[in-house]
């Protein structure tokens, strides 16, 4: 089978699918497609049918968030084709209101990955079969992946022994504020090192 050079590819999939494609980019031997979100689906049936292009394995779809822009996310398609020994990556850019339509009619391993965008981002996918968390706890507030999450989360969970049952509670520091030291004290402190008062 005859193997397209990235260039012609490109230029291909934007012909085929006129009106879809926003934008092509060929950066470190990788060509990545911007879509309109509402073409998704048909933008990755034709990649899969294509005779030229038959992206059959979806790689991945996961989620970027951009917190500054109006629409804060990224949903990116890695896909291979075997028979031609080629990447593409696909994106579309959507917002916590807007869904992104569901590729598990088109790609049945879509299912988990749409679920995991939606666990870790609150990335929308209408007409996915299943859209609920599959990586956090039950009652989880938020989503971790996004810029504006706390690093700490809002929640603990420990195990109370007293309770013999887990329990949630609000994350408590018992430190505000930690300054670590990371010299060795083989390169010679400036300062007299903790235990090291009574060497003199």
């Amino acid at each position: 089978m005859t193997r397209m050079t990235l260039e012609e590819l490109s230029s291909h999939v934007e012909a085929k699918l006129q009106g879809a494609v926003l934008q092509r980019e060929i950066a470190r031997g990788e060509l990545t497609l911007v879509v309109v979100r509402e073409e998704i689906v048909r933008v990755l049936t034709e990649l899969r049918q294509d005779s030229d292009c038959l992206f059959e394995v979806l790689i991945d779809i996961c989620g970027v968030d951009y917190p500054e822009r109006e629409r804060r996310f990224d949903v990116v398609y890695h896909l291979l084709s075997p028979r031609k020994n080629q990447r593409i990556r696909v994106k579309c850019e959507t917002d916590e209101d807007m869904p992104v339509p569901s590729a598990v009619g088109v790609f049945p391993a879509a299912n988990w990955f749409e679920r995991e965008a939606y666990d870790m981002y609150g990335i929308l996918f209408s007409g996915h079969p299943d859209l609920r968390r599959i990586l956090t706890d039950y009652g989880f507030q938020g989503y971790p992946l996004r810029k504006d999450f706390p690093l700490t989360g809002y929640v603990e969970v420990r195990y109370d022994d007293a309770q013999k049952r887990v329990v949630y509670e609000p994350v408590k520091l018992t430190q505000e504020f930690r300054s670590f030291d990371f010299m060795s004290p083989w390169e010679g402190a400036d300062y007299v090192l903790p235990g090291d008062e009574k060497a003199k």
